[in-house]
């Protein structure tokens, strides 16, 4: 099993990045929903099925959400695709009135010898795959065109709260209420 940690510093609120990570139109930037949850927001027990080129040749990959923490974590898990086993864990922290998110992936491929020779390439490919996608969080994130994917949010949807607890602290413009109102986005914004 092989495992890819990356971070990524983004000078926007935690809520915003998290929920711009769940964000399928944003993810379509790099590849294109085919199924599943085609649109908006992902929620924890949805699945995405993701068709791209990679390394010349069309793959598809379905995930699965299987865990959400707002705010601080989700992670998916490939249930159909190219690997043997693909868990992708995002972590999510403010720092300095900013946010890190920490990607870490562990994958392996089943392809048997020519897996062994290929770890290293799909490793570089992975990397620079999620260094691409968080490039486009960040900058989005730090801009006001964070709003065309928020805004209209939740187009019919609920945001996916972990636990009753956080369900009636979480509001209709996926914002926490905290004890003192809602926690707005800091920033520009």
């Amino acid at each position: 099993m092989e495992t890819i940690r990356f971070s990524t510093w983004i000078d926007a609120p935690v809520e915003r990045c998290f929920l711009l990570s769940l964000s399928i139109d944003l993810h379509a930037a790099n590849e294109r929903a085919i199924a599943g949850v085609r649109e908006g927001l992902i929620r924890q027990g949805e699945k995405v099925t993701f068709k791209g080129r990679h390394f010349g040749v069309l793959w598809r990959h379905t995930s699965l959400v299987d865990l959400v923490r707002p705010y601080s974590y989700f992670r998916e898990v490939m249930i159909e695709g190219p690997f043997e086993r693909f868990e992708h864990e995002h972590h999510f922290a403010t720092m300095d009135d900013g946010t890190r998110i920490r990607d870490e992936i562990r994958f392996s491929t089943g392809w048997g010898v020519l897996g062994r020779l290929a770890t290293k390439m799909i490793r570089k490919h992975l990397t620079e795959f999620v260094f691409r996608r968080n490039a486009v969080i960040k900058r989005v994130a730090e801009s006001e065109e964070w709003r065309r994917y928020l805004e209209e949010w939740p187009r019919g949807r609920e945001a996916p709260p972990a636990d009753a607890a956080t369900a009636r602290r979480w509001n209709r413009d996926g914002l926490l209420r905290g004890s003192h109102g809602i926690v707005a986005p800091r920033g520009n914004g």
